[in-house]
């Protein structure tokens, strides 16, 4: 397998964490990045197209959705190699490295580019082949790979490569929906509803109100009558006592 600046390996394809510093937080948008291969790989572009071994400029130039369109640059940037189709793709732990993603081949095959991650991203894209590629790397690699049924035998307009169909391609030759390769990000937990507000107990003047009535006022009147009548005796015995 090729060698370059920093590798890891999968079963089926190769993280490549190229010891590169890439530019700085001014170029966040574009994600321009500065990498520099040590032997040659394939992109995405006119008819499996090689890039050989040298310093390269990766840019994002159009955003439309879920969609974005890279280009590669030589390293003055003026001159484009290949303007690339890519999907969103997520991962869950970002590095503070350029990280791309490549195919394993066969021996003495340039490695086919899969992905590309900016440093710190969790979102990262993930390249669509023209679908007769697609179906070569894809039984080459033994897993699906994006595809558009664009044969790059010329050079895409991006106003094209916004709107194609895109599909993933199985080993087999089948095609597949592209969340078979891409990896949405997590979805948002639901808001909970606030909790209901609890009602305020009324004043105890208002509960006293709010009481019913259980008792009559029969035994009040009764009372009184009592005590009228035991004042009015009382009343005579002293008078005749004075007489």
């Amino acid at each position: 397998m090729k060698r370059f600046t920093l590798m890891a390996m999968t079963c089926c394809f190769v993280f490549l964490a190229l010891a590169v510093t890439p530019q700085v937080k001014a170029d966040e948008f574009n994600k321009k990045t500065v990498l520099t291969f040590t032997e040659p790989f394939e992109v995405p572009g006119v008819d499996a197209q090689i890039l050989p071994a040298g310093t390269y400029v990766f840019k994002i130039v159009d955003v439309q959705g879920d969609r974005n369109v890279v280009q590669i640059f030589n390293a003055e940037e003026t001159h484009v190699y290949t303007t690339i189709l890519a999907i969103n793709n997520y991962r869950l732990k970002p590095t503070d490295k350029t990280v791309l993603t490549f195919k394993e081949r066969g021996e003495g095959q340039p490695e086919a580019i899969k992905a590309w991650f900016y440093p710190g991203d969790n979102s990262g894209q993930q390249f669509v082949y023209p679908k007769k590629r697609a179906i070569e790397l894809a039984k080459i690699v033994n897993e699906p790979v994006l595809s558009m049924p664009v044969e790059a035998t010329e050079a895409v307009p991006v106003e094209t490569l916004k709107t194609v169909q895109v599909a993933a391609i199985q080993p087999t030759g089948e095609e597949v929906p592209v969340t078979a390769v891409v990896q949405p990000p997590p979805a948002a937990a639901p808001a909970q509803a606030p909790p209901a507000p609890v009602a305020a107990a009324p004043p105890a003047t208002q509960v006293a109100q709010a009481l019913p009535k259980t008792a009559s006022s029969l035994p009040l009147f009764a009372l009184i009558g009592m005590l009228s009548l035991f004042s009015g005796l009382t009343l005579l015995i002293v008078t005749k006592g004075l007489a």
